[in-house]
Parts: C-alpha cells; structure tokens; sequence
C-alpha cells in the first residue's frame, strides 16, 4: 500500500521496479537523438524570450530530471517551447521596462509562479479546471501566436531590429528598417531555412534510397537544426562573418546553473501573478495534450493532475536554477517517441547531455549566426500555424468559428496576454452559451417502433391532444426558461393538448431553479385542464424529485419509458 502511495506520486519508482539492460539502451539512444534536437532549439527560444543564449541551456536541465521523477509520461520531454517563450517575452518585457528589476530576474520570479500555480492545482487535483479551455480557442490562439513569432524573427532574418509585440508594431517597424537590411544575414537566414525545408521534405527518401531503413532516416532528418548550427558556425569562423556585420551570439558562459533564491518583491510578484496564470494554463494544456496523444499510442495512461504537479515542480526547478518557463514540447517529444524512448530515463540522460554541451561544447557557439536560430524558429513555428481551423469550424460550428477568429484576431493586434484571456473567455462564453441553449425536440413515434424522435427530422406518428418535448441536457437555472417558454407557446397554439410529457432520457441533473419553474409548470397547465407527466426519468434525477416532493403534486405519472406514456396519453 506504501509503495503504491508512493509510485502515484513518483512514477517514476515503478519504472525502476522493471527496468533492465535493454530499455536502458533505448534510452540513451533517444536522449542523444533528442539532445542534439534540443541544443539548437533551447537556444533559439532563450533569444526569442529575450534571454542570453545560455539560459536556454539552463532551463533544458534541471527540469528534464524533475519532469522525469514525477512524470506519468514516460516519452513527454519538457524545456523551452515557442508559444510559452514569446508569452515570456511579452510578460518580462512590461515589467522589466521601468527598469527596477533586471531581466534575468524578473525570469526567474515569472518561472517560479507559474510552477506554484500549475504545482498546487495538482494538489488539489483541479486539472479538470483546463478542460474550458476549448481546442478550436487553443488552436487560434497558438496559430496567432506562431505568426507573431515568425514575424518577429524576420527582423533578425533581414539583419535589422524590430520590436513590437502585436502586429500592428511588429510591421512599422520593419518597414522603417527594411532598407538596412544585411546581404550576408539575409543570404545566411534563407539557406537554413532552404535547407531545413529541404531535409523534411526529400532527405528522408532519398536517404531510403541509399540503403538507409526508414526509422533511421527519419530521425536523421531532425538532426537538421543541429546540422546548420555546426555548419553556420564553421562557415561564420572561416569567412569573418562578423566582420560583414552578422550579428553573432558570442561569448556563452559554460558550466552548470547556479542554484539561486531571486528576489521575491510583493510588487514584482502582483505585477507577474497574471502573466504567471496564463502561462501555466497555456503551458498545461500544451503539454498534457502531447502526453496524451503519445501514450494513446503506446496504450498507456496519463494521470492529468499528476501532470500538473510534475509540470509546476520542473518549473519551479527551472526558477532556482537560472532558467525561464518550460513546457512538454511536441515536436522533441515526438522525437523523443519516434527514436525509441521507453521511459523516463530518457529525460534523465537528456538533461546529462545538454549538461555536457554547457561545460564542455560552449566555446564554437560564439561564432553561432543569431540568424541562424530565428531561420530554425521560423521553420518551426510556422508548422504551428493551423489556418485550416478557420475553414473546419465554419463548417462544422458557427460560434466555435466565432470564438477562434476572435482569439486570432485579438492575438494578432493586441497581444499574446489579451489573446490568451480573450481565448479563455471565448471557451467560458461559449460553454456558458451551450449550457443555457440545450436542445429541445419535440418528438413523435416512429411508426412500427416504441422509439421516438424528433418530429422535424422523422416522419413519426403524433397525437393532437399529446405534446412531448425532449431536452437533451441538463435542466438548470440558465435554460429552464427557454423550455418553459416552448411549452406554453405550443399550449396556446394548439388548444387540443390535454397532456404534456417530459421525456427526461437526456436529463443528467435538475437544479432548484428548475425545479421551481417545473413546479410553476404543473400548476400553470393543471389550471389550464392539462396533465404533466415525465418519463424516462433517471434515478438520481427521480430520488431528488422524490425528496422535494414534486413527484407527490405531479398532476401526472412518471413512467418507466416513453412509449407507455405516450400510450396512456393517447388512449386518455
């Protein structure tokens, strides 16, 4: 019982209980495969944070082995990721430009915030609280987000600086900039991003064709933004490119993070606590989505609220050790799957080899292009983009359509921040919409059948003197009115009706409210010389009625199905 009190909180001790020579292979071979991955892009996402270089480094580490103790993921691999980054970016860029606290440490306070959200809604398994978050609004909101990005990333492409958060900053400024532009940057950034593109979409095959199997091509084409790195950086030390005006990343300090407390000011800590919450909801919703869809594939399963306090603790890590906050990234995370990863071991040797490249492998990066990493950015994010979710819930949802191009919209103009509560409004608004609309149906039988359907969709048999309404869904204060108002509308329309029936299949719960307007019902229509009766009625619904004491004034019966209440009905 102790131990398995224990596994729930440290997964990753029932890994070890089967752990042998073959998985241990498996994993070290995935995290050399995602280490090489995560060198190029913890980099890029530090400099899109606006961070020196190397705390991108710092922040693929000591989160990598706390995600791997407490992890129920076995193949989810956590560090810096695009859309969390540009949030950072947008966050520590408005605290920090009064100049009262420096940057670093504006980081690291943001980092810590949102691991103690994320690590106290786990607690208090409140996990189910990012399921309103809908994934049409997700969807417009990190496709907004990686044109934000990709479009920020121009500037370095070009050579030039351009700053802004929204579009409507981001584009001025590149116009005013655009003609001082640099040749060799603009030469440099292209051909990365040629090649990135290239290798996805030919290597693979022709690689194939050399004798290669295709699980090996395959991940030899993600090797392709480490393989840039290394050539950008030969080619920027041989020619000069310093010399014609690249912007280089410089000197990258080596050696492990220092473990620090930053400074935990009560204004500093108002200032981010907003910032803080939409980065951890953004962030989880991200990084369980990816959990999931892997371990569906492998049949195995994800504790969400256990997530969430892996999730918070790898961030809070990340605050104490120089870093910046983290997230399960998709695409190492599917590297990560594809290379053979079997365990949380993997994350565990992940974090010893970029613990490596910081002691040993710094000292190349110095002639690293900074261009070269916004071409890796752009070729990444840009995968990101989903414009077809604009065509899909057009078609299949008018007000999912609504709220995404709302999302994407305030995103693009006013900012990720506003984008985000904007997304998270949309969803509540939407889910609160829902609610007060269910679906009423007035249904009939359908002939030779004991079933019922709804009348507008079936050719079904109806009697004059009967009115049968479905609801599918709950009965409670925001929609009660709206079935009220159906009934007596049909009541003064058709003045046959002699009994009204409730078929209650769908009805999950029935609060006071409604309760009280279905007592208002039962008088109304007995007044009138009508009969209410209910049907269907499931028990939990029934033992509360039955404990109000609606059941004993029903002017009607509760029957068993609809097909004896109709009938009795009928032969009235």
């Amino acid at each position: 019982m102790a131990m398995q009190h224990l596994t729930r909180w440290f997964p990753i001790l029932a890994t070890i209980q089967f752990y042998n020579r073959q998985l241990l292979i498996q994993d070290l071979l995935a995290a050399l495969v995602v280490t090489v991955l995560l060198i190029p892009q913890s980099l890029a996402y530090a400099l899109l944070a606006g961070l020196p270089a190397e705390v991108g480094l710092y922040a693929s580490m000591v989160p990598l082995v706390i995600y791997g103790v407490f992890g129920s993921s076995r193949t989810l691999s956590v560090g810096p990721v695009a859309v969390i980054s540009l949030m950072s970016a947008a966050a520590l860029g408005e605290v920090t430009a009064s100049g009262q606290v420096d940057y670093l440490t504006a980081a690291a306070v943001l980092t810590l915030l949102s691991g103690v959200i994320l690590a106290v809604l786990g607690i208090f398994r409140l996990g189910f609280l990012a399921d309103f978050l809908s994934l049409p609004v997700i969807s417009g909101f990190i496709t907004a987000s990686a044109l934000l990005i990709a479009l920020s990333q121009v500037a370095q492409l070009l050579g030039v600086s351009a700053n802004g958060d929204t579009l409507l900053e981001l584009l001025p400024n590149l116009a005013e900039n655009l003609a001082n532009y640099n040749q060799l940057t603009l030469l440099v950034g292209l051909g990365v991003v040629l090649f990135l593109y290239l290798t996805k979409a030919c290597a693979v095959q022709l690689l194939q064709k050399l004798g290669v199997a295709s699980r090996t091509a395959d991940l030899l084409t993600k090797a392709a933004p480490a393989v840039s790195v290394l050539v950008t950086i030969y080619v920027s030390y041989t020619f000069d490119f310093q010399a014609w005006g690249v912007a280089l990343i410089g000197s990258v300090p080596s050696g492990l993070p220092s473990f620090t407390r930053p400074n935990l000011s009560l204004s500093l800590l108002e200032s981010l606590a907003v910032p803080a919450l939409m980065i951890a909801i953004i962030g989880y919703v991200e990084s369980v989505s990816v959990a999931k869809t892997l371990a569906t594939r492998r049949r195995q399963r994800i504790d969400a609220n256990q997530e969430l306090v892996a999730l918070g603790l790898a961030n809070v890590g990340a605050g104490f050790s120089g870093g910046f906050p983290v997230s399960g990234g998709f695409s190492r995370s599917v590297v990560n799957d594809a290379a053979g990863a079997q365990t949380q071991f993997a994350s565990l040797f992940t974090a010893f080899g970029i613990g490596c490249t910081a002691l040993f492998l710094t000292l190349p990066l110095y002639f690293l292009p900074k261009v070269t990493l916004a071409a890796t950015i752009i070729f990444s994010v840009l995968a990101l983009v989903d414009v077809s979710i604009l065509r899909k819930t057009w078609h299949f949802s008018k007000a999912d359509f609504m709220s995404v191009s709302l999302t994407i919209a305030v995103t693009l103009l006013l900012g990720v921040e506003v984008g985000v509560v904007c997304g998270v409004g949309a969803s509540l608004l939407l889910f609160i919409y829902r609610a007060s609309r269910p679906h009423i149906a007035e249904v009939g039988l359908v002939e030779g059948t004991e079933h019922f359907r709804n009348i507008d969709r079936y050719t079904v048999t109806t009697v004059p003197e009967v009115l049968t309404f479905r609801v599918d869904g709950r009965l409670m204060f925001s929609n009660i009115r709206i079935l009220e108002e159906r009934i007596y509308s049909s009541v003064e329309q058709r003045k046959a009706i002699k009994h009204v029936i409730l078929m209650c299949s769908a009805v999950n719960e029935i609060d006071w409210s409604a309760l009280e307007v279905l007592q208002a019902i039962n008088v109304n229509l007995t007044d009138k010389g009508i009969t209410l009766h209910l049907s269907e009625v499931k028990g939990p619904v029934k033992d509360r009625l039955e404990a109000s004491h609606f059941l004993s004034k029903l002017s009607g019966r509760v029957f068993l199905s609809q097909y004896q209440a109709f009938l009795f009905a009928s032969s009235s």
